[in-house]
């Protein structure tokens, strides 16, 4: 596979900090649900705050992490398409 595309030099593969910026959107995402979750399980149990965050993060993280990995390559493919067609060196489509 060609690193870069001939016609507009765009790269073929993830940058470097690719993955660095999909775990603070991670972060960002999972922190305020897990906390709401977890003060709900404490008001409505009773339990100590850390059975609370503990159980609010088992329920929460099957359905986040699918929806992050989800979020963050639509991000990617916005901003790569976004990119390539301004930085496209290819000759406008002729119309027939």
């Amino acid at each position: 596979m060609h690193e870069r595309c001939s016609v507009c030099h765009l790269r073929y593969e993830r940058e470097p900090g690719y993955f660095l910026g999909a775990m603070y959107i991670s972060y960002a995402l999972a922190l305020p649900v897990v906390a709401f979750i977890a003060g709900i399980l404490w008001a409505v149990t009773g339990w100590w705050i850390t059975k609370a965050t503990v159980w609010a993060v088992l329920l929460f993280l099957p359905l986040a992490t699918l929806f992050r990995f989800v979020l963050w390559l639509a991000l990617g493919l916005v901003v790569y398409f976004a990119y390539a067609a301004r930085r496209t060196r290819a000759a406008p489509a002729a119309s027939a």
